[in-house]
């Protein structure tokens, strides 16, 4: 195999590369190709040739749904119990106690340094909002998101749960602050609740009012009773909101009787609505008892991607949250997640397209420009040896290549020992 420390400098063609054919406009599989790279773009045949030996070429990864304010608490807040309210009351704690602008920024930052050494070009992030917590941390994100432009593009959308979503609680002061960085998004976490559709109404409302998508937290629970996907639906439906609505987790769909969950789904279809499953951090959390119990999990809390896709609903994947209460493992790296998506979700034996989940289809929810292997398109891409399914799944691919504007750029990983200082309680 080839030496996978360096690429030649400059003009290349990479020859006899795999690449998934969906990426290049192709039918089938996996394909073998060339592609070439000139002045920072992908582009015809050069004369520099290096042999790839089959390897995979990707473009730079979307990950469409992080918690990037949260994470790196775990070492001085851990989840007590594993559960989603002991990491629902940790880190209301720890942000109480903790999140000042200082300390978000270098969590938020360690984070991007991950992601971009693990081959990430854009990334959209929700930020805690309840108050005062909104006023620290969006104008902390925009400074960060100007300072990443060029290496990472960077969306905010705010967390906030629907009981405090009303146009009489802190919602509309928020929504001001989306409303004036960049790619903003209005965020919800939609609680069971009585009157949650005129919560809603009120919060297109404002989302129209700021010119902004929506990105909602919906039904992270197994509790089969729990269906605000459907309210959410219905009422997108009602108000002809147009602005673009995805919604994640949707884990209750998994537990529900199969009729019931498919007439939801055929609710979300006609809506437009598009969903992102955290399959890791609900891998972690759903259907866990506590300690001493003694039960194995039986249910995973993955929703119903499959039927999903079948009906033409855009599904993507993402990271979720990394070493915090809600998941305590994760270093923003897309290949891992595409890896456990796969095991997890069983999208192998599948359909072949699977892989724009993680690239095109996240890309387009968000309003990101389109990762694509076809000429013109930036030179940002992931090489890794792995010249298979298999082998790509098989092992972490922590020698991988990651070319931004057909550069070769440094992987060095920083090293959680960088915020210690910030864990001393």
């Amino acid at each position: 195999m080839m030496d996978f420390t360096q690429l030649p400098h400059g003009d290349v063609t990479l020859a006899n590369v795999t690449v998934p054919a969906c990426l290049i406009g192709q039918e089938g599989d996996l394909i073998t190709t060339d592609i070439s790279i000139s002045g920072g773009q992908i582009a015809g045949p050069r004369a520099i040739a290096v042999d790839m030996k089959g390897a995979m070429v990707f473009p730079a990864f979307v990950d469409m749904h992080t918690h990037l304010d949260k994470g790196h608490i775990w070492p001085r807040s851990p989840n007590p119990d594993g559960t989603f309210m002991g990491a629902l009351e940790t880190v209301m704690a720890d942000r109480a106690a903790n999140w000042s602008a200082e300390d978000v920024r270098a969590r938020m930052e360690f984070s991007l340094r991950c992601a971009y050494a693990h081959g990430t070009r854009a990334i959209r992030t929700h930020l805690d909002s309840i108050p005062p917590q909104y006023g620290i941390s969006f104008p902390l994100f925009r400074e960060v998101q100007a300072e990443w432009a060029g290496r990472i593009e960077l969306q905010a959308s705010n967390l906030i749960h629907s009981g405090l979503g009303g146009l009489d609680g802190p919602l509309p002061e928020i929504a001001e602050e989306v409303g004036k960085t960049p790619g903003g998004v209005l965020g919800l976490v939609t609680n069971p609740m009585e009157g949650l559709d005129e919560v809603l109404r009120g919060f297109f409302k404002l989302a129209e009012k700021h010119g902004v998508k929506a990105d909602f937290h919906v039904d992270e629970t197994m509790d089969e009773s729990v269906e605000t996907l459907r309210t959410i639906a219905e009422v997108v439906l009602e108000t002809g909101f147009q602005r673009g609505v995805v919604v994640g987790h949707c884990c209750s769909l998994s537990a529900q009787d199969e009729s019931r969950a498919m007439d939801t789904l055929d609710l979300v279809a006609k809506a437009g609505i598009d969903v992102v499953s955290l399959p890791m951090c609900n891998l972690y959390l759903q259907d866990r008892t506590l300690p001493g119990m003694a039960r194995t999990p039986r249910r995973r809390g993955i929703t119903l991607v499959h039927e999903m896709r079948a009906r033409g609903i855009r599904v993507s994947f993402a990271s979720d949250n990394t070493r915090d209460p809600f998941y305590a493992y994760g270093d923003m790296d897309m290949l891992e997640v595409m890896r456990e998506a796969t095991r997890i979700g069983h999208l192998d034996h599948s359909r072949a397209d699977w892989i724009t989940s993680f690239l095109t289809d996240p890309a387009a929810t968000c309003g990101f420009d389109a990762p694509s292997l076809m000429p013109g398109a930036p030179a940002d891409l992931v090489i890794v040896k792995a010249r298979t399914w298999s082998e790509l799944f098989s092992r972490p691919q922590s020698d991988r290549i990651v070319l931004r504007a057909g550069q070769q750029i440094d992987r060095t990983l920083p090293d959680h020992a960088e915020l210690d200082h910030l864990m001393r309680t």
